[in-house]
């Protein structure tokens, strides 16, 4: 979408690998704190889409598990400039949480996304979290309870702000998502455009990226509008095949949204 954007992550000495770093260099961001290592091979996902769309993916963690203190303290004075970080556990849940106490420290705003879900989450990582962003899954594992409806959102993301986050979003795929901060503690429901979706792998990974987007690049938005912009990228998302193939560019985006 356009934002100066740096990824921290381990990679294997592999052709997956190089790849990825290709990848990151030809959509123009930063591989100065990604690290190869002959320890482990890179993370791998298998993922399956059935004739509606969804999908179930199988995580292999690989060199991701890692990433670690020597990474952490190589980035530190890119964070120190950073408006946003973005963290989640398919790295070492230890990492991150390091990494989102760094981000508090040098004030940089943070965006942690639960996936994939433990049910014995620490209980700093809703702390450190200005966004706490999770789909309807990820909440279920989080609090053991049922999300289907978006008054199960609502009451599930009362529950998430109360340990302590800043704000909260529930996600729930074609109906959406809930919000609500620390500031307006009262559930709002974001509806998204009805599209037909063709395949919705990383569509919670493309709300996310654009979420951070304009939490950098249009700080004085509401959170409502944050997240309804988020649901439209996201939409755009899930009406191609393919994960980052599939999530516009910029360019691809109706001028309201920028």
């Amino acid at each position: 979408m356009g934002a100066k954007t740096a990824m921290v992550c381990k990679v294997g000495k592999d052709v997956f690998g190089d790849n990825y770093i290709q990848n990151f260099k030809n959509n123009g961001i930063s591989t100065d704190y990604v690290e190869q290592t002959g320890d482990a091979a890179t993370g791998a996902a298998t993922i399956i889409v059935n004739d509606t769309g969804e999908n179930a993916i199988v995580i292999v963690a690989g060199a991701n598990m890692l990433l670690g203190d020597a990474e952490l303290l190589k980035m530190q004075g890119a964070l120190s400039h950073a408006k946003v970080l973005i963290c989640q556990l398919e790295i070492s849940p230890d990492t991150s949480l390091k990494a989102l106490r760094a981000a508090r420290e040098h004030h940089v705003k943070t965006i942690f996304n639960p996936a994939p879900a433990v049910p014995d989450l620490s209980p700093e990582f809703y702390k450190l979290s200005d966004i706490f962003c999770c789909n309807e899954s990820e909440a279920e594992i989080l609090l053991g309870e049922t999300v289907a409806t978006v008054e199960d959102a609502g009451k599930v993301s009362l529950k998430l702000l109360g340990r302590g986050c800043g704000s909260v979003i529930v996600t729930l795929g074609s109906q959406g998502c809930v919000v609500l901060s620390a500031q307006d503690s009262c559930p709002k429901h974001i509806p998204t455009t009805k599209v037909t979706s063709v395949d919705t792998t990383g569509a919670g990974d493309s709300f996310i990226g654009a979420l951070a987007f304009y939490l950098a690049y249009y700080p004085s938005l509401s959170l409502e509008e944050l997240a309804r912009r988020a649901n439209v990228v996201a939409g755009l998302s899930v009406q191609k095949e393919g994960t980052q193939t599939s999530y516009p560019y910029q360019r691809d985006l109706p001028e309201e949204l920028l």
